[in-house]
This record gives structure tokens, C-alpha cells and sequence, in this order.
């Protein structure tokens, strides 16, 4: 099964995601999303992928959230989405790709949809 993780090794889901990952014997294809950001165009197909808005994907602890306002309901997707690629913290993880779907495995139990 080929399997894609937008993965941070700091974060304590993220580490508990990949190894229900390694437990089941899959060795996914890592992105370390804050070494390498998605693009934007990216971000707009993981984003449909998922069903959520820019809003939706944006993490709110221990980022820049809310020093750069971004709880302001006047903020486009567009502004939204450029947040995100300046600050690649603000995305919430881990996002897992597999061919069943796309999920933000956050609990870490959402992973058994995809596998």
C-alpha cells in the first residue's frame, strides 16, 4: 500500500502515527512538512482531498495563530492559504494519504480509516 504522510517528528501524534504505520508494516513516503511545505497548489488539492477550507486545516496551539489574526472571520482562503505557506506550523497534522482517502489522523485512530 503506498502511503504518504505529511509528518512532524516534533509533534507526539505525528510520532504515534508513523509507527501504527511500521507496526502494520508500511513504510510511508514522509514529508517533513516544516523542511518542505507543500505548495500552494498543493495545499488546494490536499485541501479538497480532505473536504476542509484553509480555515479548517489551520492549527491553533502552539503556532502563530493568533498573533497573526487569523481567527478574523474577514480572512479569504487566499490569505489563508498564504499563511500557510509562510508558516508551514499553522497546518495541522498529520495529514495521511492513502488510495482510501485523505485524513488529518488527529487522534492518531482516524489512521484506521485509511488502512
Amino acid at each position: 500500500m503506498k502511503v504518504k504522510i505529511y509528518h512532524n517528528p516534533a509533534c507526539g501524534t505525528s510520532r504515534t502515527v508513523m509507527g501504527l504505520l511500521r507496526e502494520k508494516g508500511i513504510e510511508p513516503e514522509v514529508v517533513e512538512y516544516l523542511k518542505t511545505p507543500p505548495s500552494r497548489d498543493e495545499m488546494k488539492k490536499l485541501l479538497k482531498d480532505l473536504g476542509m477550507t484553509p480555515r479548517e486545516i489551520l492549527r491553533r496551539k502552539g503556532t502563530l495563530f493568533d498573533e497573526l489574526s487569523l481567527g478574523n472571520p474577514a480572512l479569504t482562503d487566499d490569505q489563508l492559504l498564504d499563511a500557510l505557506g509562510q508558516h508551514p506550523i499553522l497546518m495541522e497534522r498529520p495529514i495521511v494519504v492513502t488510495a482510501k482517502g485523505t485524513r488529518v489522523c488527529r487522534p492518531a485512530d482516524k489512521l484506521q480509516e485509511l488502512i
